[in-house]
């Protein structure tokens, strides 16, 4: 994922020169954050030279308890240094999310086998604990692998949900000796209190906070469809829900596109709103405010219904055993889909259970990928975030 401003790899190179004295690690964290940001010149053929080789095979299938997902495998040259499962988010590209075929990239670059997989309900965008199950499933099978695992122990990664969702599979009696550690990257501790905050805007304390101390901070409008098309069943007459859901996969697609084709993007939206508009009440109101990005009211509709769901506890890392293995946190400060507080709660619920967690705020990286100035010790302490993970 290219999560790192361009202005900070100046601000990385300019203080950060001595990381290469203080071992491999941090030369290779230098370097996956340089490569991350994509920068053309001198700054991205100084990383190169500390990046591996690497290779992407072609999309295969891993067998879970709920039948084959997709995956593809990315393998650096040589041994590599470790292998992982990185899942991405609630995203219908799934294993060709342009953002994790980056990230993945990146790692094998800096010696890690990357397994990425594709959760039928999160491409459907549903939550559900088959997702945990598929998580679980592909990292036995990949902690099964000597090739990739002669330790016998894999790592987990996940974007978005799907960090929240490795947090809780990590924890299950079925891996806690197969994993190395945990990564979540802009991830969740409590999925109602999540979908709470895309409705309202309204982020909740942090640890040991008043009340008082919530934040006001404009949900990011994905989310908000996302909850919609969940609840449509509930929103509108049975009759209509199809109509509807097709609708907002239709938005959805399209702010998918704008990550690859803006002239498609733009065509898929308008004729988003052209579907809105041949639908019949509740549902064109309804789809008007997804168009229109309209957060604040829809929110207001969908959270006396989405306070009536009875969500599993194990889509919660912070309502499920916790894993045996270190834990990385990273967080956008500024995230709108998946609020940061939610990392510094499930920080601090993760150290009372006596987990080793590290945990990293950082405003060089957002959910939403908003431009912020960035600052040198900001960058040095992403780079020292790497590397501890990568010594893994």
């Amino acid at each position: 994922m290219r999560f790192v401003r361009r202005a900070v790899l100046i601000a990385v190179l300019a203080g950060a020169g001595a990381a290469l004295l203080w071992g491999p690690a941090y030369a290779r964290a230098l370097s996956l954050v340089v490569r991350a940001a994509q920068i053309d010149g001198w700054l991205l053929r100084a990383a190169e030279l500390e990046a591996r080789s690497w290779s992407a095979g072609t999309a295969f299938r891993v067998p879970t308890r709920h039948g084959a997902i997709p995956a593809r495998l990315y393998r650096p040259q040589g041994s590599a240094d470790r292998a992982v499962v990185l899942t991405p988010g609630v995203h219908a590209m799934g294993i060709d999310e342009p953002r994790l075929q980056g990230l993945a990239g990146d790692l094998a670059a800096s010696g890690v086998a990357v397994l990425t997989i594709a959760l039928p309900d999160l491409v459907r965008y549903r939550f559900s604990t088959a997702a945990v199950d598929g998580i679980e499933d592909a990292a036995v099978w990949l902690s099964s692998r000597d090739d990739l695992a002669p330790d016998g122990r894999v790592g987990l990664m996940g974007v978005s949900f799907a960090g929240g969702l490795s947090v809780v599979a990590a924890g299950r009696p079925a891996l806690r000796d197969r994993v190395a550690y945990v990564f979540s990257f802009g991830g969740h501790g409590d999925l109602p209190r999540t979908l709470r905050y895309l409705c309202t805007g309204l982020e909740p304390p942090g640890p040991g906070e008043p009340a008082s101390a919530r934040i006001v901070r404009p949900p990011h409008d994905y989310g908000v469809a996302v909850i919609l098309l969940g609840l449509a069943d509930r929103m509108v007459p049975p009759e209509q829900v199809e109509a509807l859901r097709d609708a907002i996969e239709t938005f959805l697609t399209a702010s998918q596109l704008t990550l690859v084709d803006m002239a498609m993007a733009r065509a898929t939206f308008e004729r988003s709103r052209a579907v809105a508009e041949m639908l019949p009440e509740p549902s064109a109101t309804l789809m008007r405010l997804v168009n229109d990005r309209n957060t604040a009211a829809l929110g207001e509709r969908l959270l006396p219904v989405l306070d009536e769901v009875t969500f599993p506890a194990e889509l919660s890392p912070e309502h499920s055993p916790p894993p045996a293995s270190p834990v990385y946190l990273l967080h956008g400060v500024d995230d709108t889909v998946i609020p940061a507080v939610e990392t510094r709660l499930l920080d601090a619920h993760l150290r009372a259970q006596d987990v080793d967690v590290r945990a990293l705020l950082s405003p060089l990286i957002t959910h939403a990928e908003v431009d912020r100035p960035p600052a040198i010790g900001e960058a040095w302490r992403l780079v020292s975030f790497w590397a501890d993970l990568l010594r893994q």
